[in-house]
């Protein structure tokens, strides 16, 4: 004869202690307090800036996407759309705070002067030969992401600069 299992469980299923049910973890608060996710980046002027250059990507990528533009326009629309929500992430979930070993926004600001360089070149070939209204938009919306490369480039050379200023940028002892 099998043992009586608890009431409310099925006969024949495992017995969890009360430490290891699931509604166990859910209750318990965080050990450390830390939360995983920055909840004040978005709401800072490089978060915002962030947020905003990933959907002018993204609206650039749609645009270059269905008026059957060049395949560099698209890709490269493409590609600044994910490093740039890469970035987002990065700063979000404070992965730059646990690596220290890289300077981030140095890499970051390399990613923004790359970025502009090379938008401004495929957005001028956009608007110039337009071959219908989507690359057209496209195009100018690849102006706008240049000009918002460019403001994120300078914000996070004054960040590195007040930041050094302050000695945060040396490495952990």
């Amino acid at each position: 004869m099998a043992p009586a299992s608890p009431a409310g469980s099925a006969p024949g299923s495992p017995r969890l202690p009360p430490s290891r049910s699931p509604g166990a973890a859910a209750r318990r608060p965080p050990a450390t307090g830390r939360t995983l996710v920055d909840r004040a980046f978005p709401r800072t002027p490089q978060g915002a800036l962030k947020i905003s250059r990933t959907l002018v990507a993204l609206a650039a990528f749609i645009c270059f996407a269905v008026s059957g533009a060049h395949g560099a326009y698209t890709a490269l629309a493409g590609m600044e759309m994910v490093i740039t929500l890469l970035f987002l992430l990065l700063y979000l979930l404070r992965i730059d705070a646990r690596m220290r070993f890289l300077l981030w926004p140095l890499a970051d600001i390399f990613n923004s002067v790359i970025a502009a360089l090379f938008l401004l070149v495929v957005a001028l070939f956009a608007i110039i030969i337009k071959t219908n209204k989507g690359t057209l938009a496209g195009g100018v919306l690849g102006l706008i992401l240049l000009v918002l490369c460019i403001v994120d480039a300078v914000l996070l050379c004054k960040k590195i600069r007040l930041d050094r200023g302050r000695g945060r940028s040396a490495p952990p002892k």
